[in-house]
């Protein structure tokens, strides 16, 4: 049986609570599902305050919040009627091991992604992202990239793991182009004159409506594949305080679900949440906000997908 569960040190990371309350998997070379949960939990590549390693855990304690509303507000149908979500569990790796982490989610998301299946991944750091894309360009080739952050994550510098370069390296490698790729919410320095990719920082994207950033972005991508990755400090410290590097500034919640809402017939062939560090939360608000942010792609795939 292929398994995720294939390391002892597991328990240190992982626990048997699902997202959303959907079924757990454990072969995932044989998923009966639409949509497969992966949990994330690496922060070894931080640069601020580390404890990402456990924001699958408290992303899915959250979502049993949302669990209960089965038409959730202010969708029109029932999520579960339209699409199957099987959570994977959490992916393990032997401690301290960045590189078999990162070989080894390339590895297995590949598997599933050949399967026909779609990756919702919880996050961990925002460098599982790089690994992520690596296995979806093997099935879509060259994709559009859609990215919620207050950092660009373009840099060059750093170690062979860190959380600000994934977005350097996923352009050079072939990974995603640029041309229709778009950052929203940016607030933190970066190289304007070099920066190729579209940029809706934080100041103009709190003084345009939410509908109007959606139509900025479904204009950038255009018919390419499109994966959204959504940092979770995207969002104000406000919203979301449980972050390693929270920047004032950003984004309300209210603000990031309507745009959300407004990418309908968006061509996402992939998704993750990521950056949540439970440790700094105060009463699961960023936990919550993540798994809503999910659930709501959740939503948005469904309604392109599953019409």
């Amino acid at each position: 049986m292929t398994t995720l569960f294939d390391h002892p040190d597991h328990s240190l990371y992982s626990n048997g609570m699902t997202f959303l309350r959907q079924p757990m998997v454990q072969n995932i070379a044989d998923i009966n599902a639409d949509v497969v949960v992966l949990g994330l939990p690496f922060d070894m590549a931080t640069s601020g305050r580390p404890g990402a390693r456990l924001g699958p855990d408290a992303i899915r304690r959250a979502s049993v919040h949302l669990a209960w509303e089965e038409t959730k507000y202010p969708w029109t149908f029932k999520l579960f009627e339209r699409l199957k979500v099987a959570d994977a569990g959490d992916f393990t790796y032997p401690v301290g091991d960045a590189e078999y982490f990162t070989a080894k989610l390339e590895h297995a998301a590949t598997g599933i992604l050949s399967q026909g299946k779609t990756i919702l991944g919880l996050g961990g750091d925002h460098f599982v992202t790089l690994p992520l894309l690596r296995a979806h360009a093997k099935r879509f080739g060259k994709m559009a990239l859609v990215h919620f952050d207050a950092h660009t994550d373009t840099y060059s510098n750093g170690s062979r793991y860190d959380h600000g370069t994934m977005f350097y390296h996923a352009p050079k490698e072939g990974l995603i182009d640029v041309d229709h790729s778009i950052q929203i919410g940016i607030r933190t320095d970066f190289d304007q004159s070099k920066h190729e990719f579209a940029v809706i920082d934080a100041m103009a994207a709190n003084d345009l409506s939410a509908q109007t950033i959606a139509e900025q972005i479904l204009a950038r991508v255009g018919d390419l594949p499109v994966y959204i990755t959504f940092d979770i400090d995207c969002l104000d410290p406000a919203f979301a305080p449980g972050t390693g590097t929270p920047v004032c500034g950003g984004l309300s919640s209210d603000k990031v679900l309507k745009i959300l809402r407004a990418l309908k017939g968006i061509n996402m062939i992939g998704m993750d949440v990521v950056e949540v560090s439970p440790s700094y939360d105060q009463s699961e608000l960023t936990a919550i906000a993540a798994a809503t942010i999910a659930s709501e792609l959740l939503h948005l795939w469904a309604l392109k997908h599953k019409y």
